[in-house]
């Protein structure tokens, strides 16, 4: 059974900084993508970065080159999103999620509904 224990998150002021960690245990599979996501106003859910088994990384427009998303290569595995230049609009419950895949091309990677394993979350305000 996968599960998630997550830390980091918390309050801060626009243009500040953030991380948030998860560690995934229980996935025995070879080929997945791990991300993480939050809810958009008016589309449901993101994905706001991904990073798969192979280590192939993808981003959401919206934080491209405010975000960076990490893992190790460990079981459990170690998962980081670490936020800057944070803004009013970042702040949401953020959740670590795992998809299993035979071919983790990045459009599987970047689909909220390829994620059926997901963490309960951890809360992110960013006051403007």
């Amino acid at each position: 059974q996968v599960q998630f224990w997550e830390s980091g998150g918390g309050s801060v002021q626009a243009g500040g900084s953030l991380n948030v960690t998860c560690t995934i245990s229980g996935h025995t599979y070879d080929k997945y993508c791990l991300a993480w996501l939050r809810p958009v106003l008016g589309k449901g859910r993101e994905v706001v970065a991904s990073i798969d088994s192979d280590g192939r990384i993808t981003y959401a427009d919206s934080v491209k080159g405010r975000f960076i998303i990490s893992k190790d290569n460990a079981k459990p595995t170690l998962m980081t999103l670490q936020m800057s230049d944070l803004k009013p609009e970042d702040s949401a419950r953020y959740r670590c999620a795992a998809a299993v895949c035979g071919y983790c091309s990045e459009s599987v990677c970047l689909s909220v509904n390829e994620y059926n394993y997901r963490s309960e979350g951890t809360q992110v305000t960013v006051a403007s």
